[in-house]
């Protein structure tokens, strides 16, 4: 029998060459796993995305309860801490939140149902303003706009046969994309408030259970104690730090509404709550939201004040009280939270953006934090929690 040069017999040495020898007796080739557990990871990856896309209805209202549940956690252990029953406490908090946007919501009706009579006004007096400047002075995109239809008539020209008669070429429609678009968000957006009963009762539930889905992901360590305390103790990070950043941003973004909306109420802006709470809400969205309402904002004054100075006031006024109140928040919430990385984060913006709308670049930012926290904790996810940091 030959023998290889650590002193092995060769019948010893083949199975090793060949591969693993499983608890069957039989060998598993080293290569093929290599090779398949990529395309594994890609296919898991691959129905994960559909997934998510195809169930939006779903993981939205699920996410935004749990999220919400984080947010609101602080306080429900503070009623805790002065005796009073945790059930009861969530039922308070909850109770709370509810009824705060509901009378916010009734206080605005009036706002929001004179914006929307405005905007069928505000839209023609825009193309009004824009159309003369327009008719005068041709626009670069006006221009390849013109030579892009005399081109595809040519292209028309081309490819009909002899003796054909021209078709009459459609009028392109350039707002149907935005049209379906908005439908499609829309809808989306009708589906997750018309679920908000759900979400509220998912918060109520996950806030008044307390510490009970730690204590059953302890029994997935083992039965080590010393692994059970490192358990708890990374649960117990992980929890601190995501309330404690859910919270900060509620707080940061409720800042932002009022100030928003007192500025315009002091600048004589029309339906200036309105404006509060859309500077809020948007301020979820890094980056595009503040500029959103900026520019909106912009535009709308300009339309009541008829002015150029007054509508860079008005959008002005928004970008600094957002960036107030976001550098003063935000500088002390990184110095206590794991630094996400801004390219990453725009990524993420885009990537969700696309997987949910509206929904998804709201949900963006809070779901890319609690990554990076639950990356940097956890051993094995640590290079990814490099991924994500700066």
């Amino acid at each position: 029998m030959p023998v290889d040069d650590a002193g092995n017999s060769g019948a010893a040495a083949q199975p090793a060459a060949a591969g693993v020898i499983d608890a069957t007796g039989r060998g598993t080739s080293v290569s093929g796993y290599s090779c398949m557990n990529p395309a594994l990871i890609m296919l898991a990856v691959i129905a994960l995305v559909a997934a998510l896309y195809f169930a939006r209805a779903f993981f939205v209202p699920l996410l935004i309860g749990i999220l919400a549940s984080y947010s609101l956690r602080p306080m429900v252990d503070r009623l805790q801490a002065l005796h009073v029953p945790r059930s009861i406490a969530a039922a308070l908090v909850i109770g709370a939140l509810a009824g705060g946007t509901g009378w916010i919501a009734y206080s605005l009706s009036d706002e929001a149902a004179a914006m929307l009579e405005k905007l069928p006004d505000a839209a023609r007096k825009l193309r009004h303003t824009l159309s003369p400047a327009r008719s005068a002075v041709p626009t670069a995109l006006q221009n390849m706009q013109e030579a892009a239809d005399e081109l595809q008539g040519v292209a028309a020209d081309a490819a009909r046969k002899p003796g054909a008669r021209a078709a009459p070429a459609p009028a392109p429609d350039t707002a149907l994309w935005l049209r379906d678009y908005t439908r499609a968000q829309s809808a989306l957006l009708i589906s997750v408030v018309a679920q908000t009963p759900i979400v509220i009762l998912l918060a109520y539930f996950l806030l008044a259970s307390g510490d009970h889905f730690r204590r059953k992901l302890l029994q997935f360590v083992g039965s080590s104690l010393s692994r059970k305390k490192d358990a708890l103790r990374i649960l117990g990070e992980i929890d601190d730090q995501v309330q404690r950043y859910l919270f900060v941003t509620l707080v940061s973004n409720a800042l932002i509404a009022v100030s928003t909306w007192l500025a315009f109420w002091a600048m004589g802006v029309d339906e200036p709550g309105i404006w509060g709470v859309a500077a809020g809400v948007l301020h979820f969205i890094p980056y595009l939201g503040s500029v959103l309402v900026a520019i909106a904002a912009g535009v709308a004054g300009f339309l009541q004040f008829g002015t150029l100075p007054y509508a860079l006031a008005v959008a002005g006024v928004t970008l600094l009280v957002a960036t107030l109140i976001g550098l003063v928040l935000t500088t002390w919430l990184q110095s206590r939270f794991a630094r996400v990385n801004a390219a990453v984060l725009f990524i993420a913006l885009l990537f969700f953006g696309w997987l949910w709308g509206v929904a998804g670049l709201l949900l963006c930012a809070p779901l890319v934090a609690i990554s990076k926290v639950i990356c940097d904790r956890v051993e094995s996810l640590q290079p990814a929690g490099e991924l994500l940091g700066r």
